[in-house]
C-alpha cells in the first residue's frame, strides 16, 4: 500500500469529487466554456484526475444550472453539431467566493495542525 493510499484510508478517504463544483466555477472564471473543455481543465485545480467520467461533470453542470450557479445556451459552430456553452452567473461567483473562504479556513487549520506536530517532535526528530 502506498503512503497516499494508507493516509487516505486512515484519514477517512477525503473525496476529491466534492470539489467538482468549485473547480467548474473556477474554470468558468476565464469565460464561457463547453462541457468537454471544462472536463479537460478540471485536473488543473488539483482535486481531480484526468480520468474523471464525463457523466459526472455533466450531472454537476445540470445541478448547478438548476441552482442558478451557471447558465447554458446552444451554440452552432460551422457545419458540426451544436454545443452547449456554460457561463457562470453572479450567484455562481458568490458561491465560488464562499468555497475559497472555506478552503482558506480549512488550509489554515491543517497548517496549524502540521506546525503543532512539528513543534511537539522537536528539532532533533523533524
Amino acid at each position: 500500500m502506498s503512503e497516499k493510499e494508507s493516509c487516505a484510508r486512515h484519514a477517512g478517504g477525503a473525496k476529491p469529487e466534492r470539489y467538482i463544483q468549485p473547480s467548474i466555477l473556477m474554470a468558468l472564471l476565464d469565460g464561457p466554456s463547453y462541457g468537454y473543455q471544462l472536463l479537460q481543465r478540471l485536473p488543473e485545480y488539483g482535486f481531480l484526475r484526468d480520468d474523471v467520467p464525463p457523466g459526472m461533470i455533466y450531472r454537476h453542470l445540470r445541478q448547478m444550472e438548476e441552482e442558478k450557479l451557471v447558465e447554458s445556451r446552444w451554440e452552432a459552430e460551422g457545419s458540426g453539431p451544436a454545443k452547449r456553452v456554460y457561463v457562470m452567473t453572479a450567484e455562481g461567483g458568490e458561491v465560488l467566493e464562499a468555497w475559497v473562504a472555506h478552503m482558506e479556513r480549512k488550509a489554515g487549520r491543517l497548517l496549524d495542525f502540521v506546525r503543532n506536530y512539528r513543534l511537539r517532535l522537536g528539532p532533533a526528530k523533524v
